[in-house]
């Protein structure tokens, strides 16, 4: 199996920065694009930033010129820099990877999330 786990959540006041990371673990044969997403309460949960196995990037409008993601592929690692935060990013972020392992099979793995809130 494959699992996921963030870290680098916490309390920031508004203007700060944070940097989440994600690590993929288990029986990874190749994963191919991985992605932030948040959670606010009682919203649904939105992809924040998206970045292929090729490096291709795409970001929320939201976050765009404040957010930036990065992978390293050698460690199976996805990192979201997240600067000039704001009270409306609070929510809780899941890491999210496209991976094939195992035998071969291929599937949407999650992360349990990590808890981000911007003071004012």
């Amino acid at each position: 199996q494959v699992q996921l786990v963030e870290s680098g959540g916490g309390l920031v006041q508004a203007g700060g920065s944070l940097r989440l990371s994600c690590v993929a673990s288990g029986s990874i044969l190749s994963i191919n694009a991985m992605g932030w997403y948040r959670q606010a309460p009682g919203k649904q949960r939105d992809l924040v930033a998206h970045v292929t196995s090729t490096g291709s990037t795409n970001y929320a409008d939201s976050v765009k010129g404040r957010f930036t993601i990065s992978r390293d592929s050698a460690k199976n690692t996805v990192y979201l820099q997240m600067n000039s935060l704001e009270p409306e990013d609070t929510a809780v972020y899941y890491c999210n990877a496209d991976v094939r392992y195992g035998a071969g099979w291929r599937s949407n793995f999650w992360g349990q999330g990590t808890q981000v809130t911007v003071s004012s």
